[in-house]
């Protein structure tokens, strides 16, 4: 498959914010995405800040080296909903897996958010990209 960014026709409001943030989470793409999340239960998932998952990664003394933007956030937010108490086991193995998915040497710069915008995409639910500006 292509990426996006090889298309000719994007949305206007898309090519503005890859203009601005290229292929990574901004603050309020990384809210309205993590906004949208449901855990394993169903239940709305609850936002740390940017501060507070840098802060966990230090703590456990990770250090990403391929996070732009808001991507760890939202992976982290991601692994949380999606794999914790089921096949990631604890807070620190979501902290490895963001660390994995992001400084993976097969990977590419923008992975999670293409990865992200991929599932909305598939989904059919629609990013007003002028309000994530």
């Amino acid at each position: 498959m292509e990426r996006m960014d090889y298309y000719d026709i994007l949305p206007d409001g898309m090519k503005a914010y890859l203009s601005l943030y290229g292929h990574h989470f901004s603050k309020k793409m990384c809210e309205w995405a993590v906004g949208n999340m449901r855990d394993m239960n169903g239940n709305k998932v609850t936002m740390r800040s940017k501060e507070q998952i840098d802060n966990l990664f230090r703590s456990r003394g990770i250090e990403l080296k391929n996070n732009k933007g808001y991507d760890a956030v939202f992976s982290f937010h991601m692994c949380v909903s999606d794999y914790l108490g089921s096949s990631v086991v604890d807070e620190m193995h979501a902290l490895i897996y963001v660390k994995d998915t992001l400084d993976d040497k097969d990977g590419y710069d923008g992975i999670v958010f293409d990865r992200f915008i991929a599932d909305c995409n598939g989904k059919g639910e629609p990013i007003i990209w002028s309000d994530m500006i």
